[in-house]
Order: C-alpha cells, then sequence, then structure tokens
C-alpha cells in the first residue's frame, strides 16, 4: 500500500477536524446499532489525537474498549466513473467502519493505514455519515500484546508489558480520496548505482490496465528517464544519489490509462559487510535516538508543527537517525525523513513480547511469553502481518535502511526460536533488499540468546550502571565492554548498533555528588557509554534513549513517565543534551553527516 498525493487523476480530500465524539462506557454500541444514526450523548474530540488527554474525565479516559467516532462528509464533484476511497492513517489498536450505517471495513493493528472502497455506498448522495469504533484492548493475540482484568470493582482494566502509554484513538489523517477504476495500487521501487549511473528498476501494479508507462524526474521536474510497461529498469547518468544528511529525491510518475500517481525515488544503495553497514559503499555511523510519537495533550496524534520542530532539535544536536520505537511512524514522518536525509531503523509494533520484565517497571502477573494461553501461533500470525503490511507501506523510502522486527522480546529459549524463525523469513521475502534485526534485551546476553544468527546486525538496549550496577559507572563500563566483547568473539562480522542506553534523568535536578536522577550523572553515563563505543570499531551507532520523555503507564519507577530523554517532554534540552550535541557536531564535521 502506497501513501497518497493529489495528482492531476486523483483529488485528495482531508477529513481532520473536530468530529464527534463517545466513549462507549458499556461496551454496548454495537448492541444498540450506534452506527445507524448520529451518535446520542456525543462530545467532541479532534481527529487526528489521542482521546485520552483531551477529555478531563478520568473514568473516560481510562476506558478499556470501544470508542466511537462520527462525522457528516459532503460527497464532491468528481468525473464521472471515479471511485471514492477512505483511507485511514491508523485507528489504535482496531477499527470497524460505517458509510451510512453500512459496513465497508474492519482492520486489526493500530499503526498502520487502511483503506475502503466506498463508491457504492454513496452513489447519488451529497452527504454521508461516516461512523468508526475504534477498539483500544489489547489481548495475548493482538501485537502489542497485552491481556484484560477486572479491578476490585469490576472494572476492566488493561494490563500490557511496553513502557509506553496505551494512547489510543485515530491518531493519523482521515483522507477522503478519488482515483479511476483503473488505477495504480501499488508499486515497488528498488535502486541500485553503476558507476555514476542510477538505477532504478520498477514493478507496478495496476489491474486491467491496458497501457503503464513511467517517467522519472528530477527535484526540478525535469524527465531524466522514461519507460514503457508494468515493470522496467531506468538509467539515469550522473545521478544525485540520495545520501544521510542529503535527501535528493526523484519522483516516479506512473501513467496507468487514464491515472496517474506519483512515487518519490531515493536513489541510493544499502549493504552489511565487514562490521559495517554501507549507504552507497560508504560506512554509516549511527548518531540519535529511540523516539516516541508522544506530545503533550495530542498524545499520539500526528501534528506537522511538532513534527518539523522534531527535526529541528534533531538537527541542532547533530543528529542524523533514529528508530521508530516501537511501532511504524506516520506517513508524514517517514516522507519528512526521506526529504531531510535521516537514516531510519522501521519497527513494527512487537514490543512487550517479555513477561520476564513484568517486574519493577510494567508490574504484572507473571507468565510464561510464549505458551498456548499466552503469545502463540495465531499471535505469531498476527506480528507476520504487521511485519508485511510494514514493509508494504514503507518499502520505497530510501530513509529506511533496516527493518526492526521486535524490541527487547524474550530470545533466551528454544521457544522463542520457533516463534521467530519464520518471522524473519516473512521479513526477508517481503523485502530482500535491506538488513533484518531486532533490538536485543539486556536478559539475552550472548551466552543465553538463541536468535540473533539469523539477522544481519546486532542491536542492543543496554542500561548498566542504571537498572545494574546502579550509580556505579566504573562496574557499569567493566560489565559493558565484556558484554562487547562476547558479541564480538560469538558474531564476528556483524556490526553493533547500540538502540537504547541511558538514565532517568529529572530535568533541573543538580547534584554535587553526580548521583542517579541528576543531570550530571545522565551527562556522566552518556559520557562512558560514548567512551566505550569509541573504541570498538564493530560498534557502528548510539541511538540513546531518549530523544524526549514521554509519558508511561504509572508506577513506583515512572514518576510521570520515562524521563530518559534528552530533551523534556515539551522540548527543553536538559544539560547532557548540549554535551552530547558538541560531541555530536565535531562527529559530523569529521565523518559527514
Amino acid at each position: 500500500m502506497t501513501s497518497i498525493t493529489p495528482t492531476r487523476s486523483r483529488n485528495v480530500f482531508d477529513l481532520s477536524g473536530v468530529w464527534n465524539f463517545r466513549v462507549d462506557s458499556a461496551n454496548s454500541g454495537f448492541d444498540e446499532g450506534w452506527f445507524a444514526g448520529p451518535l446520542d450523548g456525543a462530545r467532541t474530540m479532534p481527529v487526528p489525537s489521542s482521546f485520552n488527554d483531551v477529555t478531563l474525565d478520568t473514568d473516560e479516559r481510562d476506558h478499556v474498549g470501544y470508542l466511537w467516532y462520527q462525522r457528516s462528509v459532503v460527497v464532491p464533484r468528481t468525473p464521472d466513473g471515479d471511485h471514492f476511497v477512505l483511507r485511514f492513517g491508523s485507528a489504535t489498536h482496531s477499527a470497524v467502519v460505517w458509510v451510512d450505517g453500512v459496513e465497508v471495513a474492519r482492520h486489526e493493528g493500530g499503526y498502520l493505514p487502511f483503506e475502503a472502497d466506498i463508491t457504492e455506498q454513496i452513489e447519488g448522495k451529497e452527504e454521508f455519515l461516516l461512523t468508526v469504533a475504534v477498539d483500544n484492548r489489547l489481548s495475548w493475540q493482538t501485537i502489542p500484546p497485552g491481556y484484560v482484568a477486572k479491578d476490585s470493582r469490576g472494572r476492566d482494566v488493561q494490563n500490557y508489558y511496553h513502557d509506553f502509554y496505551n494512547y489510543c484513538g485515530l491518531h493519523r489523517a482521515v483522507l477522503l480520496y478519488t482515483r479511476p477504476d483503473v488505477h495504480v495500487s501499488d508499486v515497488t521501487v528498488v535502486t541500485d548505482v553503476d558507476g555514476t549511473t542510477g538505477v532504478v528498476t520498477y514493478d507496478v501494479v495496476a489491474d486491467g490496465a491496458s497501457e503503464v508507462s513511467v517517467v522519472l524526474l528530477d527535484a526540478d521536474g525535469a524527465s531524466v528517464a522514461t519507460g514503457v510497461g508494468a515493470s522496467g529498469e531506468l538509467r539515469v547518468e550522473n545521478a544525485n544519489l540520495w545520501a544521510p544528511g542529503r535527501g535528493y529525491l526523484y519522483t516516479l510518475r506512473i501513467t496507468a490509462d487514464t491515472d496517474v500517481f506519483d512515487q518519490t525515488v531515493g536513489i541510493r544503495t544499502v549493504e552489511v559487510k565487514d562490521s559495517r553497514l554501507l549507504i552507497n559503499g560508504v560506512p554509516f555511523y549511527f548518531r540519535g535516538y529511540g523516539r516516541h510519537e508522544d506530545n503533550i495533550v495530542r498524545g499520539k496524534g500526528h501534528d506537522n508543527v511538532m513534527m518539523v520542530h522534531d527535526f529541528e532539535l534533531m538537527q541542532w544536536q547533530g543528529a542524523n537517525s533514529f528508530r521508530t520505537s516501537h511501532y511504524p511512524y506516520a506517513e508524514e514522518v517517514m516522507d519528512y525523513a526521506d526529504r531531510m536525509g535521516f537514516v531510519v531503523i522501521d519497527e513494527t509494533p512487537a514490543v512487550g513480547m517479555n513477561t520476564g520484565l513484568s517486574g519493577g517497571i510494567f508490574g504484572g502477573e507473571p507468565k510464561p511469553t510464549f505458551s498456548e494461553d499466552t503469545i502463540n501461533a495465531q499471535t505469531q500470525q498476527a506480528h507476520a502481518r504487521e511485519i508485511r503490511e510494514l514493509i508494504a507501506r514503507d518499502k520505497n523510502h530510501p530513509s529506511v535502511v533496516i527493518w526492526s522486527i521486535a524490541n527487547e522480546p524474550e530470545t533466551n529459549t528454544d521457544a522463542s526460536r520457533e516463534y521467530f524463525e519464520p518471522l524473519v523469513k516473512v521479513a526477508r521475502e517481503a523485502d530482500p533488499t535491506r538488513p533484518v534485526g531486532y533490538v536485543n534485551v539486556m536478559l539475552s546476553t550472548p551466552p543465553v540468546e538463541k536468535i540473533m544468527d539469523l539477522f544481519d546486525v546486532v542491536m542492543l538496549n543496554r542500561y548498566y550502571g542504571w537498572y545494574v550496577n546502579t550509580g556505579n559507572l566504573a562496574d557499569a563500563e567493566a560489565a559493558l565492554r565484556t558484554e562487547i566483547d562476547q558479541w564480538i568473539e560469538k558474531y564476528p562480522g556483524k556490526p553493533i548498533i547500540f538502540t537504547e542506553y541511558g538514565p532517568d534523568t529529572l530535568a533541573g535536578l543538580s547534584d554535587f555528588h553526580r548521583r542517579p536522577w541528576s543531570e550530571e550523572f545522565q551527562a556522566d553515563m552518556l559520557g562512558m557509554y560514548h567512551r566505550v563505543f569509541d573504541d570498538y570499531p564493530e560498534v557502528i551507532g548510539e541511538q540513546m534513549w531518549n530523544f524526549a520523555d514521554f509519558l508511561t503507564t504509572p508506577g513506583i519507577m515512572r514518576v510521570g513517565g520515562n524521563k530518559k530523554g534528552m530533551f523534556t517532554r515539551d522540548r527543553l534540552p536538559k544539560r547532557a543534551a548540549y554535551e552530547v550535541r558538541e560531541r555530536w557536531l565535531t562527529m559530523q564535521e569529521k565523518l559527514g553527516f
């Protein structure tokens, strides 16, 4: 599935705005037919946004179950024969959609888009009622997993094992767009470099088209190559390559009968070789963060203002990359990363698949991670779907250089290998051109982990000095060096990226003794990790945790959320942000972006 932009054959109408909204407090809306007409007792809710922090009603905020959204839509005038398609950027975690009381779509998974052709439902109408029921519940068979239990008052309580708040709702744009009956439904672009010549291989899906042609336009709109047929190869002499810090984009304009579809193209190569990740044959060193789609009041609702500001902050600090922890980000973010030349590790929503982390941070009842009653074959099928849908959506983004199929799963048991081995195959079949990885947790060090041989890169989340060796950076450094040595010995030739490291830090807390939680300790702990990284050529990246503080479920270790950010939740720099900036700008000057 590809992103949607207006062309001369396609109109796009953004349905974002203030919708009617109702929390289904008894989860009875389906039985009572709320989809059949206007929502009784509705309040307002902005779309896109998470509903949770907009409301001041605690019971509404903490509701577990269905949330109902509704608005009327005027049918635009278009050429005869055009189809009308609804497109949802995401609905967290599942959704059912109705048009004038007729169901038109169901979708599972809260972070990827879905569509519904509603041409028949609105034929001859000037207006229609659009209703969406969003279910925010997680189960052992969803990605991410969770389970619902009852509290002492008999109310449903959502439990989960991931360390970020379960924001829910319509988080991204809702679009109504038009397209001809015969149209481009998908395109896959693969690029290569032959000397100074850029090679663009394309494969277009346009069922029923009698004629397909393509033209590749440069950034100034000039034609540099043309082709005929649904698949082919274009060669661009003296090509402008997409590279880190230089987001040069071509446009592949596809014409299928009367339909015109534009696909941006960044010509570049990605390869893992000899403990290096090469972009256009040049070794790349990751500087950046794990991040979250998390903002005050908006929750996970996409906001272009915050997106551009966050990229400004990353550039100010000298970052060149980020990971979409721990789910696919909005399509607008991926497009902007392409444009700005940022390098992205793209991650599925497979987080919290490790009940061994249930104590302390997350709370919860101890359970086996993999079993018939917890994560099982049905979960594995849902996970495979998320991998396929993520790659289908993001395969043409030049910024994406690694697929991460899970964050911190259990990987030290035979059951974990049985679970993950088929999923690695799914990822490689969906995209044989990019490296595949997963992010390893501290419980799965080299002596005990069982799946890293299946992957191309070693990605590590490590908290020596924080969760272990707390405050003792000398012992933390010794333990970190010992483990890096173990990874190099066990998997020679595999590059190592540190995808998380760093302590919780309370902004404004200063301490002469530089103890944990102080801004001084954050600077010291990050400095220790950086000193270690510099001693190992096998370490090819540092993506600290986290770009900015973010909300989590309440807990004694999470006072107002996770405080590991370089920046506060409202994007103010902590002391370490300046020290890291000095390091990264120096590296940028030496190594390039």
